[in-house]
């Protein structure tokens, strides 16, 4: 009986339980649990909320029809929306050394200058406002020229209707001066008084 055959049943035997034991490792086999790790990408910075403009407030002088008035306006806007809130130039004005497009930011004054009046000239030599309203009864001719386009010319034609007429009761009365006109009256609205 060859050898084989003898065996065969150890053989057998061997082979079926290496099968089986094969299978049982691998159905009790674990592998080790693999660790994932979540990176989370570096925070980026938030920006703050940009602050809403509020409206701004301007301040306009000068050859318009209202000068020396502040007036509200939206943010983002220019000169020529702050003359317009004044209630527009008047015809003295000199709207060539007026940027009328430039942006406006709040507590801005805008001064309309007058026609021949000297570049260099300050506020205060334009404005009777700077050191009080002009009382048109009892000025003088220096008085009369801190107006907005009153020269030396007009204001002595002030004086001459005032001497020959008496005093002025109104800007009815002031309009019937040889010189003056509506335009100058919207513009003297605010800067003289009548005593």
């Amino acid at each position: 009986m060859p050898l084989l055959e003898r065996y065969r049943n150890l053989i057998f035997l061997v082979i079926a339980l290496a099968i089986f034991g094969g299978v049982g490792a691998l159905l009790t086999y674990r592998p080790p649990a693999t660790v994932i790790t979540i990176i989370p990408p570096l925070p980026t910075p938030t920006p703050l909320p940009s602050a809403t403009p509020g409206p701004m407030r301007v301040y306009v002088t000068g050859a318009v029809v209202n000068p020396g008035n502040l007036f509200t306006l939206p943010p983002g806007s220019r000169v020529d929306d702050a003359v317009k809130a004044a209630g527009g130039l008047i015809d003295d004005a000199d709207v060539a050394r007026v940027n009328l497009a430039a942006l406006l930011r709040d507590g801005d004054q805008v001064n309309v200058p007058i026609i021949g009046m000297n570049r260099s000239a300050s506020l205060s030599d334009a404005m009777p406002t700077a050191s009080g309203p002009v009382h048109i009864n009892t000025a003088t001719i220096d008085d009369l020229q801190r107006l907005p386009g009153c020269g030396p010319s007009l204001a002595q034609q002030i004086l001459n209707y005032r001497q020959k007429n008496g005093a002025f009761k109104s800007f009815a009365d002031l309009d019937r001066v040889s010189g003056v006109g509506k335009a100058k009256i919207d513009a003297w609205q605010n800067l003289i008084v009548f005593d």
